[in-house]
């Protein structure tokens, strides 16, 4: 290692020597490219003189001083430096000089002639030389580490930042596929909530649609009760014009009864026709009011009714100052035939059994022929226990009836309320609010608790409270066919519905009711009450279902639809069942009764204008009933009225009498032609109770 430590030493003392603390510029290789020129000429010269150094033997050692070669330079050698100071090592007084001599070189303007330096000096040069290559190859091996480090640094960094870049796009594709899910869970959600809003927005209009339905319908049915209010009022005005024709004829009938020229007549009879003629013409002027297409209005009918009824008045009276007239003109003329009075009787002595045997042997044909003048012993039987029980009944509460308590009138009000007005409220509107009503009296009829007028009451309030109920609730069911049975036919059936309910629940309600239908309507029985000796003829007449009053009897016409909304309401009640109660039941008031009825009606002698209209509202109300359940019978029994009995009621009838007879003509011959009876108007079918 001594050359190494040699080199060291070599470059400490270049490093302490003038030279050596000049400064260099690191940037000269791009910016001291005119300096260049002048150092770069040396190495050439350098490098001839290592070339003839080197050729020399070691030994042979330069002389101290430098020699100068004639021919290279024009100029002389630097002279020799004194060599005085004697202190100072060889060596360095040579680095010395040769580093003076570099510099002096260096300063010097390039010149052709070159000095030739010693061979230490030399040898130092090419030292330095050589040290400058080393350092330069080792800056540039450096240079190369460094760049082949920087390549490698870059490859690294290139491939960091590629993996990065790598991390990046996939942290990217993530975020877009987080994105994605996002967006499309967000679509989901969105799609998931409109599905959710059309569903809302579908039920809400099938709540719309089903408002609007309920709305068309209510409207619907509000346009049909408005129509079948105004086809009643047209029935009712025809019906009001035919009674009005009805009693103009009549009333005109009556007046030709009026005869002043009449031979039996010995009285004056002007006053009584001048009369009649009024009571003509005031009709006549009601049926001008309405003959412009108007029907008659009930005040006018009332005016003309009143008419009737005073012409019928006056014509009583008449007869009555005619046969006064007669009975005095018989007492004058007896006197005269007194003389014939003994052959008077002698004839009329003969005259009885002749006149007495025509009954018995119509008495016997009417047997033959199966007509009954009454009806039978087991009917009667049977429509006295139903009046006893109702004269009980009403006995039972008289105590409750004839109070003067206010309480109990308080109380026997109240009770009266709800049994009558439930009874009223009672329609063809829904099945549901038909079972609230019959909910209601069956709790009433119960001793139950029921609200009337805003207050809650009990039969059971009062010992006879439950009597005084039923009763009325009978009386009240009766009264509504008499009244709206016999406006409105389709009524009959809710209000029979109910009445059977009650009855089969409560059976004692449905006697009480039978009793009511047999005192108004007897030909419910059916029986034609007699006319007991003592009875006076406005008794009579009610018991025979007229209404008396003190302005007279009611018109035949008003008779005649009473009777028939009650045998309308009764032949509604025999076929029909409420649909709620025990099916295993028996009906306690069936179709066996109505067969009873129709055959019990056949076997006795026809009234005129009362048989016919019964008959064909019984026919049209529970005829179908009857055909389904007697089919074969039940034809025999319809062609038997058409053949045989129809007959009979034509013959008792007169020509002012026959629109029933020919209604119910048209409806025999309609059946028997199509072989089937309609199902009557206003039944209720069973859509009628899911409403």
């Amino acid at each position: 290692m001594p050359a190494e430590s040699l080199r060291w030493d070599t470059l400490e003392a270049l490093k302490n020597s003038s030279k050596g603390k000049l400064k260099y510029n690191t940037d000269w290789l791009e910016k001291g490219e005119g300096v260049l020129e002048s150092v770069n000429t040396t190495p050439s010269l350098s490098a001839w003189v290592l070339r003839q150094l080197s050729s020399r033997s070691p030994q042979k050692a330069a002389p101290s001083s430098p020699v100068s070669v004639t021919g290279l330079s024009a100029e002389p050698s630097a002279p020799a430096r004194d060599p005085s100071p004697p202190a100072e090592p060889r060596g360095a007084v040579e680095r010395e000089e040769v580093q003076g001599d570099a510099v002096e070189n260096t300063q010097k303007d390039p010149d052709p002639s070159i000095s030739l330096l010693s061979a230490r000096a030399t040898q130092v040069e090419g030292c330095i030389r050589v040290c400058e290559k080393n350092h330069r190859d080792k800056a540039q091996e450096l240079l190369r580490q460094r760049l082949e480090l920087q390549e490698e640094m870059v490859g690294a960094m290139a491939s960091r930042e590629s993996e990065q870049l790598k991390r990046f796009e996939e942290l990217m594709e993530l975020k877009r596929r987080q994105e994605y899910q996002s967006v499309r869970d967000m679509l989901e959600r969105s799609s998931q909530e409109a599905l959710g809003r059309q569903e809302k927005l579908k039920e809400e209009h099938r709540h719309r649609m089903k408002i609007q339905n309920l709305k068309l319908r209510e409207a619907e049915l509000q346009r049909l009760r408005e129509a079948e209010l105004e086809r009643q009022r047209q029935v009712e005005g025809r019906d009001r014009l035919r009674r009005l024709n009805s009693v103009q004829e009549e009333v005109l009938q009556l007046n030709t009864l009026i005869d002043p020229n009449s031979v039996q007549a010995s009285l004056d009879l002007t006053g009584y026709s001048v009369r009649g003629n009024q009571l003509c013409g005031h009709v006549s002027e009601i049926i001008r009011t309405t003959a412009e297409g108007e029907f008659p209005s009930a005040e006018d009918m009332a005016r003309a009714e009143g008419a009737l009824q005073e012409m019928r008045t006056m014509i009583g009276i008449m007869r009555q100052d005619i046969e006064a007239a007669l009975e005095k003109k018989r007492r004058y003329l007896a006197e005269e035939e007194e003389k014939r009075k003994q052959l008077e009787l002698q004839r009329q002595q003969e005259v009885k059994p002749q006149t007495a045997a025509p009954p018995a042997e119509q008495k016997g044909k009417q047997r033959k022929a199966g007509l009954q003048t009454s009806a039978e012993e087991s009917t009667l039987k049977w429509y006295k226990e139903l009046q006893e029980i109702s004269r009980q009944c009403a006995a039972s509460f008289e105590e409750l009836n004839s109070s003067k308590d206010m309480q109990t009138k308080k109380l026997r009000m109240e009770l009266q309320k709800a049994a009558s007005i439930p009874v009223s409220q009672i329609s063809s509107i829904s099945g549901s609010k038909l079972r609230e009503i019959f909910d209601k009296i069956d709790v009433l009829l119960s001793c139950k608790s029921v609200q009337s007028a805003g207050r809650p009451v009990s039969a059971s309030q009062h010992p006879q409270g439950l009597d005084f109920v039923s009763y009325k609730l009978a009386e009240k069911f009766v009264k509504q066919g008499e009244e709206e049975v016999a406006s409105h036919h389709e009524a009959a059936f809710p209000i029979a519905v109910v009445a059977s309910g009650i009855w089969e629940r409560h059976p004692k309600v449905g006697d009480l009711i039978l009793a009511h239908l047999h005192k108004k309507c007897p030909y419910s029985v059916p029986c034609y009450p007699p006319m007991k000796e003592g009875t006076s003829i406005e008794e009579y007449q009610r018991i025979l279902g007229y209404r008396v009053d003190d302005i007279g009897v009611e018109a035949q016409d008003s008779f005649l639809k009473r009777m028939s909304g009650m045998i309308r309401l009764y032949a509604a009640i025999i076929q029909l069942r409420w649909p709620y109660g025990n099916k295993q039941a028996a009906d306690p008031h069936g179709l066996n009764h109505g067969w009873r009825w129709l055959a019990q009606m056949l076997n006795m002698d026809p009234l005129a204008d009362i048989t016919a209209t019964l008959l064909f509202d019984f026919l049209e109300v529970c005829g179908n009933a009857l055909m389904k359940q007697y089919q074969g019978q039940f034809w025999k029994l319809i062609l038997m009225i058409k053949e045989e009995y129809f007959p009979r009621i034509e013959a008792v009838t007169t020509t002012g009498q026959m629109g029933s007879v020919m209604r119910l003509k048209q409806f025999l011959e309609d059946c028997l032609k199509r072989r089937e009876i309609p199902v009557p108007k206003g039944h209720l079918s069973s859509s009628f109770w899911r409403s």
